[in-house]
């Protein structure tokens, strides 16, 4: 498939996501998107659609494509979680700004590997290893707002660490030369 109709495919099934809001807004008051959340979902969906098209067609393996996709829908997750309700207290607390940090050690990292797999390997558990760390460093700097729900933090950001360390690994089994 080409990109542009790759492109296409994004527009259409971003479009198609969009709709279930949408719809459950009519048969329901709990559903209550702005024009602005629809604008950023669509942002993030065809952003994540996008980075995962563009990343997999750099590796040559169905094991590459796979550790890309549960890296790209480990990034969405993040950012889309963060957005909605924050992991640490709200959405509004700026310690969640430090998960920006996650996000660009998995960029730079990326970058810097040239998206080969050995390289991306190591970037995602790089990756994994800044997931874990954020809410210890966190409750360092804010600690009294950290620490309601500590534990609940450190197992949501494990889970995230799982994510990162999982696309790593497929990363290394993708890799020609997993041993260098």
């Amino acid at each position: 498939m080409t990109l542009p109709q790759s492109i296409a495919r994004l527009v259409l099934a971003t479009a198609l996501l969009l709709l279930i809001p949408l719809v459950a807004m009519q048969f329901t008051k709990e559903v209550t998107w702005t024009l602005d959340d629809f604008i950023v979902a669509g942002l993030l969906l065809f952003g994540a659609g996008l980075t995962y098209t563009l990343v997999a067609r750099m590796g040559g393996s169905g094991t590459y494509r796979v550790a890309a996709g549960i890296a790209v829908v480990a990034g969405l997750l993040l950012v889309w979680g963060n957005l909605a309700v924050g992991f640490i207290g709200s959405e509004d607390n700026p310690a969640n700004l430090l998960y920006g940090g996650v996000l660009a050690v998995a960029l730079i990292g990326a970058i810097a590997a040239r998206f080969r797999p050995l390289g991306m390997s190591r970037a995602m558990f790089a990756t994994a290893l800044t997931q874990f760390l954020v809410p210890l460093i966190a409750m360092l700097i804010w600690r009294p707002e950290v620490d309601m729900g500590m534990f609940q933090l450190l197992a949501l950001n494990t889970a995230f660490a799982g994510l990162w360390v999982g696309s790593g690994w497929l990363f290394r089994r993708a890799s020609p030369s997993p041993l260098k």
